[in-house]
């Protein structure tokens, strides 16, 4: 798994081709890869949104941080809402 993961990553150079790949590799409809992709960046977003994190890590994908300052202004307009 790990090679095939390797290999779809350095092929890859959007999001549609990963989609693409994934619908193909499983044999899945591209709407359903699409969901599965989408959420996992809804809940990078949600998390993000959230601040309550030091990094999120999506496997395969990548690690998303952000910057004390940048999360301590997330926290402060949290409150507000």
């Amino acid at each position: 798994m790990v090679c095939t993961n390797l290999i779809l990553h350095s092929m890859a150079k959007n999001k549609e081709e990963i989609i693409y790949m994934l619908a193909t590799k499983y044999n899945l409809p591209i709407k359903t890869i699409t969901e599965i992709v989408n959420y996992q960046f809804k809940y990078v977003t949600k998390v993000m949104t959230e601040g309550n994190f030091e990094t999120v890590r999506l496997p395969y994908f990548g690690k998303f941080s952000v910057k004390a300052s940048r999360l301590k202004y997330i926290k402060s307009k949290n409150k507000t809402i």
